[in-house]
């Protein structure tokens, strides 16, 4: 049995969440900007606040992520990822891989998925 969360629009057939019952573990699918317009920075920010949405539906929080994948368009912007992504992260932030993809969806210029395990 699973948990799956709806919040938000998607663009294909996945769950932007799934809770796995009798667990406390939550995986987030991959999340990309609602303004895909703007910079890497700006990306980062919305992408990290659609996350946290997703974890609230649970009762979890930013500090509950223990891996992440980032997906970039450009590994030149990693340092820019870096810098934006540790805000939201200032203390024991969570395990990361960070990769290029070839493209992402809708022309995003990163993507962000998470595993989160509620601390109850």
């Amino acid at each position: 049995m699973r948990n799956v969360l709806k919040t938000g629009n998607v663009v294909g057939p996945y769950s932007p969440g799934i809770v796995a019952s009798g667990t406390k573990h939550i995986f987030i699918s991959g999340q990309i900007a609602s303004d895909l317009d703007s910079d890497i920075r700006t990306q980062t920010t919305q992408i990290i606040k659609k996350i946290e949405a997703i974890l609230a539906e649970t009762d979890a929080y930013l500090s509950d992520i223990v891996k992440t994948t980032i997906y970039l368009a450009d590994i030149d912007d990693f340092n820019e990822l870096n810098e934006e992504y540790g805000n939201h992260f200032p203390s024991e932030p969570p395990a990361r891989a960070t990769l290029q993809a070839a493209a992402l969806p809708l022309g995003a210029k990163v993507m962000i998925e998470a595993i989160a395990i509620r601390m109850d």
